[in-house]
């Protein structure tokens, strides 16, 4: 295995990014980066396999367009993590802040704890292409919002929602937001959205993923496996479609 460390304090992102590439391009199978602090863009466009271990919290859009390499950071995230991700891994053992998985159209997102809003806006899949996003602890408003395909697994404790998380679903015209708890505080439904127990198939879907989520983090996944959930999904096939004026 080719291992390069790279020391990112004080260093601009666009030379970081610059050292990530090369590093990727002499056959570097595993990148530690060390001191990041706000760096932007980080692996982005990259392709590979290649896994890049970050120490610090990296600056926005950390994996955009990324396609294949795992990133796994030990910190916060910034803003927009696997903003367009083509596939690959991101593993966070921390929180994130806004819009992370946005317009992610594969691979998997793994949030320890927890994300701020909008995340999994405008998430989207194609045929075997189908992007999971996972977190770990609470999230705020307009989870999924135009989502149009991919899976998000909210798995923080519904006891301690605060009832604020309004507009879940929002716009929501494909995939589906699997929510722990045996019920839904309708009031936080978003426009188009419809929430349902999850169906025996999706407990058989979101078992794989829950033991990966358990297994990153060092967790138990016994609790999650035996907990209830429910769905949030679009109102119909076409829940927009008295929006255009030509119908």
């Amino acid at each position: 295995m080719a291992r390069v460390t790279i020391d990112a304090a004080g260093m601009h992102y666009t030379p970081l990014n610059r050292r990530i590439r090369e590093a990727v391009a002499s056959g570097a199978d595993e990148i530690e980066i060390v001191n990041v602090m706000g760096q932007r863009f980080i692996a982005d466009g990259l392709r590979g396999d290649v896994t890049i271990i970050i120490h610090g919290v990296p600056g926005g859009d950390l994996g955009m367009f990324m396609s294949g390499p795992t990133c796994i950071v030990h910190g916060n995230c910034d803003h927009a993590p696997g903003n367009t991700m083509d596939g690959g891994k991101i593993v966070i053992h921390g929180s994130a802040g806004d819009a992370v998985a946005h317009s992610m159209r594969g691979g998997s997102i793994f949030v320890r704890d927890n994300i701020g809003y909008r995340g999994g806006i405008h998430m989207k899949e194609y045929r075997e292409r189908c992007p999971v996003l996972v977190v770990g602890g609470s999230f705020r408003s307009f989870l999924g919002e135009y989502m149009a395909g991919g899976l998000i697994l909210a798995l923080g404790d519904p006891a301690r929602r605060t009832g604020k998380e309004r507009g879940i679903g929002s716009g929501i015209h494909g995939g589906r937001i699997v929510l722990r708890g045996d019920s839904l505080d309708r009031r936080c439904l978003g426009v188009g959205a419809l929430a349902r127990p999850l169906p025996d198939e999706g407990y058989e879907r979101i078992a794989p993923i829950i033991r990966e989520y358990a297994c990153w983090f060092g967790l138990d996944p016994a609790p999650f496996l035996s907990d209830e959930y429910v769905e949030v999904v679009p109102s119909s096939a076409r829940p927009f479609a008295n929006k255009y004026t030509w119908e």
